[in-house]
């Protein structure tokens, strides 16, 4: 069963450090882009950062400067450092992945998600 697990979520003052990790299992022929979201309470799902194959990094603009996403192809996982954390940075944050998997007629790409992890910043 191919699944993406996530962790590294908790409380943090306003100033701090997380780093999310998110590991792909399963059999997996290989990882394509990468990305994490983030929803707050009363908010719609918004992209924080993506990570292609090839290593290129895209991020929203209220986190630039501040959170980096990184990848380690060799143990299908994707990281995202999250520095100088603000309130408004509270939400649960979703790992996004989209995979080419191995399936008896052949290879197939699918999207997966995470089960989200919590990330609250008290001010």
């Amino acid at each position: 069963q191919v699944q993406l697990v996530e962790s590294g979520g908790g409380l943090v003052q306003a100033g701090g450090s997380l780093r999310l990790s998110c590991a792909a299992s399963g059999i997996i022929f290989r990882v394509n882009d990468m990305g994490w979201y983030r929803q707050a309470p009363g908010k719609q799902r918004e992209l924080v950062a993506a990570i292609t194959s090839g290593g290129s990094t895209t991020y929203a603009d209220s986190v630039k400067g501040r959170f980096t996403i990184s990848r380690d192809n060799a143990k299908n996982t994707v990281y995202l450092q999250m520095n100088k954390l603000k309130p408004e940075d509270t939400a649960v944050y979703y790992c996004n992945g989209k995979l080419t998997i191995v399936r008896p007629a052949g290879k197939a790409d699918y999207e997966y998600w995470g089960q989200g992890t919590q990330v609250t910043v008290s001010s």
